[in-house]
């Protein structure tokens, strides 16, 4: 870079190593810039590892391999197990005078339900999503320590995203499998994932009635093609849309036959049921879209009884201190840029701007805010000497605080064999307790 002296350095800190941050990282170690990474967890892989169900066996490890490459750069310093606003604040990190900060915190927080109360029955009857998902994933994890859950059969999912139909797959994989099992026959999760739960009864010559499963049902509050199944092109014509919702539709109703759920549209929740001090079920409206917005049709209340309610409407990230929020998200001066208002030289990126947990638009961002803050470094003073050392002293200090020698390909090969030792309260608690 034109102003990278003999004599000195840029270096920039990203906290948080998944897709986006990782991106953004390599496009920084391209130009050669010293480049930290502060990671809340013991391994870099976000979402991919917490908030991907495991079946994703072949696209977990595709991944986890970009990952590993871009982060094993000889121009990264790695620092594992240390989260912002629990292990450092903002504040002692822009006090380093680092060059940059990059915050790829991602989207760790649930949504909230927006049913007055409903989160003094988590546990009881009602969960959000992440910690759901992070149970699912972990919990044949030797030593496993996270949230316990429950995946009782005939469950609701309140949602309509990828994710929601995620939670519903869930659901119906270990009801069906526990039934299958109990009767003596094979029903290991990948196979009914990779058959699907249709072709898997048809081939044993039974049915989910024969099992003794209802399945769960899942209630989105507009209409099928409003669903965020697919992604429209940029600046859509009317008829691109109603194309995307013809895409939408015929994505959802491959996913009903192929997995065996309920499915309600245009139906909102209200109120909860509450019997014995816990959640027995939700009151559901129906609505009518009206200008983009779901409006509930008076008179059209009704009581739907379900042993567990999951709430899988979206993830937001964690407030920061010293970070305004615009809404649920970070308010950044663009999109484009990532550029924090009112903190000059912090860049958000990812989740934690576009609120969309898609691995492909998360590389994008990532990119797209890692070559903004290559031109941001491009005729800015490098620090001198003294100044990274002093930083590379921080960096070292931390690294030994929590055990890391500083080898990153020596520490992932032994944090892939320690999957049960790596859960952290804090990357499991969104609103109520979150991937």
């Amino acid at each position: 870079m034109a102003n990278h002296e003999a004599s000195g350095k840029q270096v920039v800190l990203v906290v948080g190593g998944a897709v986006a941050g990782s991106e953004a990282v390599a496009q920084f170690t391209q130009q050669g810039i010293l480049t930290i990474v502060m990671e809340q967890n013991p391994r870099p892989y976000g979402k991919i590892e917490d908030g991907l169900p495991r079946w994703h066996v072949k696209l977990r490890r595709q991944e986890y391999d970009k990952i590993d490459s871009k982060l094993a750069d000889p121009n990264v310093r790695f620092i594992p197990l240390t989260k912002l606003g629990r292990d450092i604040t903002l504040e002692e990190i822009l006090g380093w005078g680092l060059s940059a900060v990059c915050l790829a915190t991602g989207a760790w927080r649930d949504r909230p339900l927006p049913i007055p109360g409903i989160d003094a029955y988590v546990d009881r009857g009602f969960y959000y999503q992440n910690p759901f998902v992070y149970w699912f994933n972990h919990y044949e994890d030797p030593g496993y320590d996270g949230p316990r859950c429950e995946a009782p059969d005939g469950a609701i999912v309140v949602g309509g995203g990828l994710a929601s139909l995620d939670v519903v797959k869930i659901l119906q994989l270990e009801a069906v499998g526990h039934a299958l099992k109990a009767k003596g026959l094979p029903g290991e999760m990948l196979e009914l994932e990779h058959k699907g739960i249709k072709r898997s009864l048809d081939a044993l010559g039974i049915t989910m009635a024969d099992l003794g499963v209802k399945g769960c049902t899942l209630y989105y509050r507009r209409r099928v093609e409003d669903m965020p199944l697919q992604e429209p092109p940029d600046n859509p014509t009317p008829e691109q849309m109603a194309k995307t919702g013809m895409v939408r539709r015929k994505l959802l109703q491959n996913f009903l036959e192929k997995y065996l759920f309920t499915f309600h549209e245009r139906h909102a929740p209200v109120a909860p049921i509450v019997e014995d001090d816990g959640l027995a079920g939700l009151k559901f409206a129906e609505t009518e879209v009206k200008d983009g917005r779901a409006v509930l049709k008076p008179g059209s209340e009704k009581e739907v009884r379900a042993p567990l309610v999951i709430s899988s409407i979206g993830s937001i990230p964690e407030p920061l201190q010293g970070i305004e929020m615009k809404g649920e998200l970070y308010r950044i001066k663009d999109e484009n840029s990532g550029e924090v208002e009112g903190l000059p030289g912090v860049f958000a990126l990812g989740n934690a701007v576009t609120g969309k947990g898609n691995i492909q638009i998360s590389f994008k961002h990532g990119r797209l805010v890692g070559l903004h803050v290559c031109e941001y470094l491009r005729g800015r003073p490098a620090l001198s000497p003294t100044k990274v050392a002093a930083i590379e002293a921080k960096i070292k200090s931390l690294q030994e605080k929590v055990g890391y020698s500083g080898n990153y390909k020596e520490w992932i090969a032994k944090a892939r064999h320690f999957d049960g030792l790596s859960a952290q309260p804090e990357r499991v608690e969104g609103v109520a307790p979150t991937v």
